[in-house]
């Protein structure tokens, strides 16, 4: 009780301090308040501009301009592009040419205050990307996410259906997908009664987990993953549900009693590349998981799209 009136007595006396003369009077001077960005929406046109900066992207990466690569993505791509185009520049290769054509373009119906649209590329390998409008310019959040069957059908005609995180159906739905994720790869026993089914990559993934500390022996391995943060930005199918675009990181600590490890995770190249070191104790990893997931409208979970990337080594 005593630090509730504490807080509350704090909170009284900052708004006496802003905005507020002793005598009562208000303050002219006071600071105003922050407006809002106005919502806007993505036409056609913005979206076919915002997909050229692919173009840019592997130039940056090309010319290891990693001032660059880090103005044109955010999200998730910020995440893989920080650390690992310093990496590039120690001989680590850069990611593959961003040389995609025959787009469609998926643009939200409902105008936002940070505008985002998706594109699905054909060619060379059918593959999502997914752009943000921030600090009035656009940048690449995700992408590509490789396709790995036939594309869901979305609920498009001139637009494509939003689907907003406040829908108490296909919002919520949508908004626990990337927890749900989380869940079930953090998980080993299978307790958390989340569910894909025989196939599908999320279960690779997770024996992949469970059998790594044994491949690696003697070192020891342990791994956590984390949610990369980020907005939900879903699209809605035409049959009810969403297609949820979201990314996991996870984290590895691998370590030996020896000089050195015996069997690197990530390999003795990629290790010297992130850390100009090679022979090391101990290191710390991270790999995102980009995801284009499926839900439908009972809940049923299936893995659309994926791209896993190395995104940093320390030692």
């Amino acid at each position: 009780m005593l630090r509730r009136l504490v807080a509350l007595g704090l909170s009284a006396a900052l708004l006496t301090g802003c905005g507020a003369q002793a005598d009562g009077q208000p303050d002219r001077t006071a600071t105003p308040k922050a407006v809002a960005a106005p919502a806007q929406t993505v036409g056609p046109d913005d979206a076919a501009t915002a997909f050229a900066l692919l173009k840019e992207l592997d130039d940056a990466w090309k010319k290891h301009d990693c001032a660059k690569v880090a103005f044109l993505t955010t999200s998730a791509e910020g995440e893989l592009g920080a650390r690992a185009c310093e990496a590039v520049k120690n001989g680590r290769p850069a990611p593959a040419p961003l040389d995609y054509s025959k787009v469609d373009y998926f643009l939200p119906d409902r105008a936002a205050e940070h505008p985002w649209f998706v594109a699905l590329a054909h060619r060379p390998h059918p593959s999502y990307f997914l752009f943000a409008r921030e600090e009035e310019r656009w940048r690449l959040a995700y992408g590509p996410i490789r396709l790995l069957g036939d594309a869901p059908e979305l609920d498009a005609q001139q637009t494509t259906r939003a689907v907003p995180t406040d829908d108490p159906d296909d919002g919520v739905r949508a908004r626990l997908v990337p927890q749900k994720h989380l869940a079930f790869l953090s998980d080993r026993a299978g307790l958390s009664g989340v569910r894909f089914a025989t196939g599908d990559p999320m279960r690779a993934l997770l024996t992949e987990l469970t059998k790594k500390p044994g491949i690696v022996r003697p070192d020891r391995l342990s791994s956590d993953v984390q949610l990369v943060p980020s907005e939900t930005r879903a699209l809605g199918l035409v049959d009810g549900g969403a297609l949820v675009f979201h990314a996991l990181k996870i984290m590895y600590i691998q370590k030996t009693g020896a000089r050195r490890l015996a069997h690197p995770l990530f390999g003795a190249d990629a290790v010297r590349a992130f850390t100009g070191k090679a022979g090391v104790k101990a290191i710390h990893a991270s790999e995102v998981v980009l995801l284009a997931t499926k839900v439908t409208a009972d809940g049923k979970l299936t893995t659309v799209a994926m791209t896993r990337g190395l995104a940093d080594i320390t030692a």
